[in-house]
């Protein structure tokens, strides 16, 4: 390693040397005592070896340096800032203790988190491996590639046919970035609505507000699902497009508990020319795949194969894919509709849309993608989806109503309004007991802020090892902690506003706390047999 100015690099780049004592002896060095004591006309260019590890901090048996006068002494992060210090312990014993339901959350790795705490976060690096706008990114061009490479062979993708940019910074900001590839202000464009299980990022708007930026800059129609079955209503899809003529459809959800059709999403950009079905170039529709939540399964070949069907797929990396938190746009490499893909996604990211990518996200999402072409990860997949599967069918036994009646992949919506509940008030009583899971919007609903429904996510507790069994019993707390609920809600006097509720649960009045408490020593009883990956 090159120490350019005379300053070398010692021990970790996460655990720095103490101010309080030398880390280790300088050799060579005219001066007994720390860092900031150096004479600036003591110091010369040297290289330094260094052995030990950049994580741990255990510095080498031999090990020369030279260092600047009033140079900065890294210290610890408890030594630096005990304030934010404490705040991640608190942190990491919470979700030690609790059962983390969220779908769109997981655990990642220890070497990812390695990756993403390393010096990769120093480097600035605008623009693409080989024309970069700084010097000195000869590795980070190689670590690039190399996430490029294993993003194509996680995803079992021909790098003839396909390209990937693995860039973005998260799941919307690579959204946006291919619809400023491929679309113009107020072109057309259709995604999932948001209270039948979509995502903000694909053009969700009320009839008074146009509430995401995609609705803003482009013109949303929404498909929807068929409320008798919870499915997507693919028959209303098709007329829908047929009149309102998109130049994008997009796939893809937060909240859907089923897989997508994508030969019949493929068939609504198509026009009759006869009796058969063919692309049409004039209609100028593309389609894309926002498989955020569902990635993981794709790669291991749980769930169908968004890339045998559509143009784009988009991705976050910190879902069931268990990596950092970043984005990803794959895209093919033949033209479509007469656009390069590759060169617009790429330009629409940097310069478009982005600066300079950040380094350590994208090393750990390397990381995470050599992971993923495990046969172990394979496994985990299988059993996210296993694992959601016994809780959805404990829960039907319970006799809540579920969303399609079941579920496919890694997530279950649970509709509350038969019970005369609400999942804004569940959210919060399962809160107090170490149940963390959101509410959320189910076909017909009016509220965002008071939806009818629970979504419910097995990733992350199957990262830290559950099986079917813990999450037949996770169903079981989820139904006590919804008659608490119940029982809570009718206890509040006077007023039928969430905000009465929610002070009303946490104030000394609150009738129902030992069953509450009694419940979350439970919870925590199982939760803590069981490890967190990485912290």
């Amino acid at each position: 390693m090159q120490a350019c100015g005379g300053t070398a690099m010692m021990g970790s780049l996460q655990q720095p040397m103490r101010v309080n004592k030398p880390a280790f002896p300088l050799k060579g060095s005219r001066f007994v005592g720390f860092p900031h004591q150096v004479k600036l006309n003591s110091v010369k260019p040297c290289r330094a070896q260094v052995e030990g590890s950049l994580v741990t901090g255990r510095p080498s048996s031999s090990v020369s340096a030279s260092v600047l006068e009033n140079s900065l002494v890294d210290h610890g992060l408890s030594e630096a800032d005990p304030e934010v210090s404490s705040i991640i312990k608190k942190e990491k014993e919470r979700q030690f203790k609790s059962l983390e339901l969220i779908a769109s959350e997981n655990f990642t790795s220890r070497a990812v988190m390695e990756a993403v705490g390393s010096c990769l976060t120093n480097k600035y690096s605008e623009g693409l491996p080989g024309k970069r706008y700084y010097g000195g990114n000869e590795y980070i061009d190689e670590l690039e590639i190399l996430c490029q490479k294993r993003a194509l062979a996680a995803f079992h993708l021909d790098e003839k046919k396909w390209g990937i940019n693995v860039q973005p910074l998260s799941g919307s900001p690579a959204n946006f970035e291919v619809y400023t590839a491929i679309l113009n202000p107020h072109d057309r464009i259709m995604g999932l609505d948001l209270p039948h299980g979509g995502h903000l990022s694909h053009g969700f708007m009320t009839p008074k507000r146009r509430v995401s930026g995609t609705s803003i800059y482009f013109e949303s129609m929404p498909y929807r699902l068929d409320e008798s079955t919870g499915l997507v209503d693919y028959d209303m899809l098709e007329k829908t497009a047929t009149l309102f003529r998109p130049k994008l459809i997009i796939a893809g959800a937060s909240a859907y508990p089923r897989d997508f059709d994508y030969p019949r999403m493929r068939k609504h950009i198509t026009y009759r020319i006869d009796t058969c079905w063919k692309i049409a170039d004039a209609v100028g529709a593309f389609l894309m795949m926002d498989m955020a939540h569902i990635s993981g399964l794709v790669a291991a070949s749980v769930v169908a194969n968004p890339f045998e069907y559509c143009d784009i797929v988009t991705t976050t990396t910190h879902k069931s894919l268990r990596g950092p938190r970043g984005g990803m746009i794959f895209f093919k490499k033949d033209p479509v509709l007469g656009v390069d893909l590759e060169s617009a996604i790429n330009n629409a990211v940097f310069p478009g849309l982005q600066g300079g990518p950040h380094n350590h996200t994208i090393g750990g999402l390397a990381v995470c993608l050599k992971h993923a072409q495990s046969p172990e990860f394979k496994a985990y997949q299988n059993q996210v989806v296993s694992n959601c599967r016994a809780l959805a069918n404990r829960l039907v036994e319970l006799g809540y109503t579920l969303v399609s009646g079941g579920t496919d992949n890694h997530l279950v919506l649970v509709d509350l309004r038969p019970l005369g509940i609400d999942g804004a008030r569940v959210e919060k009583i399962l809160d107090m007991a170490s149940i963390t899971l959101n509410k959320n919007s189910v076909p017909g609903d009016k509220s965002a802020l008071v939806p009818g429904g629970i979504r419910i996510g097995s990733p992350a507790m199957t990262t830290r090892g559950f099986k079917e069994k813990e999450f037949i019993a996770i169903a079981d707390f989820i139904h006590e902690g919804v008659q608490i609920t119940i029982d809570a809600k009718g206890l509040v006097s006077g007023s039928s506003k969430l905000q009465e509720f929610l002070k009303f649960a946490v104030s000394s009045d609150f009738l129902l706390t030992d069953k509450v408490s009694s419940l979350c020593s439970r919870v925590e009883a199982l939760t803590t047999q069981f490890p967190v990956p990485g912290v």
